[in-house]
């Protein structure tokens, strides 16, 4: 039996549902793989799960958009390929607290926004400020990744990125209100989050088992789409180190996200180069895309096409 291992982008929650339903119903063990699941908690988010796969740590990671243009654009690393979109709708949002006041992105400016220090994320959301007739002139501050939500809560930030089938939730669970702000209601046309990210080395040479990984993955992902009950009492049995096992709040959560697993024909990870390209283009227009030195890219030099590939995955309808 051949080994995967996943570095997940977060402690477990409901964007990986689909990954522990494959594998705690067998679907990996049917393709002939043995899965292993790696939460960033075991080092404390010390290692970035992309630079995990860069490294050959991991075989496959999950993360944003962001990450696959970085590391196209980064000379020390290979350039790792998106081979699945984990969800086809952006559910994440840049969140403060509703007593804060902070009414619009534009009210952002001379605020304290919690980075997770991502290479463009902090000049995305400045773009978001500007786009609401801000400045952009948003104080960026870079706690410990994993207390990033809580200095939000606690007011040591005033701002930060989350995904709101999931502390959204949390937040209002717990009597926390939040004003979100969607980058598509600000003109951001953000890319696919999360994705699966690989080696070229993985998809060219080893094919066969890339392909029953995510012939399983697609399984799982549809049976959650499906059955977000059972799925959310697989994930809170089967994942160790999730943050909230809250029986009922999982459910919600589940119900809340499953529609953005899947395309409108019911698929589970297939990309367009369209969606890909009007995010290089949006990246590279505002001066945002360059490389680690700074310099700027330009988008006709960062091929869509080249960013991801739909070739591993199962068959339409198969």
């Amino acid at each position: 039996m051949s080994h995967i291992d996943l570095a997940l982008d977060w402690t477990p929650n409901t964007n990986h549902t689909g990954f522990y339903v494959a594998r705690e119903k067998g679907y990996y063990a049917e393709e002939g793989i043995e899965v292993a699941i790696r939460s960033p908690a075991d080092d404390a988010y010390e290692t970035t799960p992309a630079n995990r796969v860069a490294t050959g740590e991991a075989t496959l990671a999950i993360g944003p958009s962001e990450s696959v243009i970085s590391y196209h654009t980064h000379p020390e690393y290979p350039s790792l390929t998106a081979v699945a979109a984990v969800c086809q709708t952006d559910r994440s949002a840049i969140v403060t607290l509703a007593d804060e006041s902070i009414d619009r992105p534009a009210e952002l400016d001379g605020r304290r926004y919690a980075s997770y220090d991502a290479r463009f994320e902090d000049d995305i959301v400045r773009q978001l400020i500007r786009n609401d007739g801000g400045d952009g002139d948003v104080d960026i501050v870079t706690p410990p990744k994993l207390g990033i939500w809580n200095t939000v809560l606690d007011g040591d930030a005033d701002a930060t990125w989350v995904f709101m089938p999931w502390e959204g939730l949390l937040a209002e669970r717990d009597g926390v209100d939040l004003t979100p702000f969607y980058l598509d209601e600000y003109d951001i046309p953000y890319g696919y989050t999360p994705v699966l990210l690989a080696r070229p080395e993985t998809i060219a040479d080893d094919a066969e088992r890339l392909e029953g990984f995510l012939t399983a993955s697609a399984r799982g992902y549809r049976f959650a789409a499906e059955n977000p009950a059972e799925a959310a009492t697989i994930l809170r049995e089967a994942a160790t180190g999730i943050d909230a096992d809250d029986p009922d709040f999982l459910e919600r959560s589940q119900r809340e996200l499953a529609e953005a697993y899947l395309t409108a024909d019911g698929e589970w990870g297939w990309m367009t180069t369209e969606r890909w390209d009007r995010f290089v283009t949006w990246l590279a227009d505002r001066d945002i895309l360059t490389g680690v030195d700074g310099t700027p890219i330009a988008a006709e030099d960062l091929p869509a096409e080249e960013l991801y590939t739909n070739g591993r995955l199962p068959t339409p309808n198969a």
